[in-house]
């Protein structure tokens, strides 16, 4: 099965950049959110990261009006019904998605096939709400989509050879290293990150450091690229809520118990680097500072 024309659900951050990829491999590219104001926020955003490319000499002009080109963006579902793959890239809440995937399911054609970016909720739950579990798995890129190479590939119960192997190819078309694991709560990626995440802000909350000490120190003593402190920001500190309660309630283990101090930054909407303040403040000239 070959994708031609692939459509993605959501326009954020993840969307948006699944959406530069496959438009850059050659693939026709229809990205829907709810409200057109995202979308257009959406094709900004590919357009900012594609002339970025161009500004460094790695892209041409050309190349770029090109990938463009093989994007549209709309408000419909309905618009998605003759795609031959579908990404779903909404917020990490299982009601949602479930509520998607069938709605999905009645209109995009029967042998196309239904994937979900969730980064930790049940692929065989979310396949149960169609009539084509065979046709639906997990496709989970890592942020930023047009920089990280790995793309955690989960096949449900009921996720047939094909649907996996196309799955595969699709990801390698796209430039992306796909890895299979199983329908585990968190995958293996967030059931590895999370908690360490989770341990940083608790140390955060118990003051044993400030924040840029604690990225630090995880930068310069175990070489990691950024901070977790950073990273949750980056991530958005809802989805990384969710998805420690969903690792909590999965698994059923304390070490995965969220901590006060990201519950109650998520209560008071701040949810890091897209609302502008999280562990660090980004709406002043030296954004990035501590908050």
């Amino acid at each position: 099965m070959k994708i031609e024309r692939l459509g993605i659900v959501g326009a954020g951050q993840m969307g948006n950049g699944i959406a530069h990829v496959a438009a850059a491999a050659g693939i026709s590219v229809v990205m829907r959110d709810l409200e057109d104001r995202f979308v257009q926020k959406g094709l900004e955003t590919i357009a900012k990261n594609l002339q970025r490319g161009v500004d460094k000499g790695k892209l041409t002009a050309s190349d770029k009006d090109e990938t463009l080109g093989r994007i549209s963006g709309t408000t419909k579902l309905d618009d998605l019904a003759d795609c031959d793959y579908v990404v779903e890239a909404a917020i990490e809440k299982l009601d949602v998605k479930l509520e998607l995937f069938g709605t999905l399911d009645r209109i995009v054609r029967p042998q196309s096939i239904l994937a979900t970016n969730t980064s930790s909720l049940p692929i065989s739950r979310i396949a149960a709400a169609t009539k084509r579990p065979d046709k639906v798995i997990g496709m989970h890129f890592m942020n930023p989509v047009p920089v990280m190479k790995l793309v955690e590939v989960i096949r449900g119960l009921q996720t047939s050879d094909e649907t996996a192997a196309v799955t595969k190819a699709f990801a390698e078309t796209m430039g992306k290293t796909p890895v299979f694991c199983r329908d585990f709560p968190g995958f293996v990626s967030n059931r590895v990150l999370l908690p360490l995440i989770n341990e940083a802000i608790f140390c955060l909350h118990e003051g044993v450091a400030d924040a840029a000490s604690i990225d630090t120190i995880m930068k310069l003593g175990m070489n990691h690229p950024m901070g977790p402190l950073t990273l949750a920001d980056f991530i958005g500190l809802d989805t990384c809520l969710y998805i420690l309660e969903v690792l909590h309630e999965g698994l059923g283990e304390d070490k995965y118990r969220p901590c006060p101090l990201l519950r109650k930054y998520v209560e008071a909407g701040w949810l890091g680097k897209k609302t502008g303040r999280g562990f660090y403040d980004y709406t002043t000239a030296g954004a990035g500072a501590p908050a």
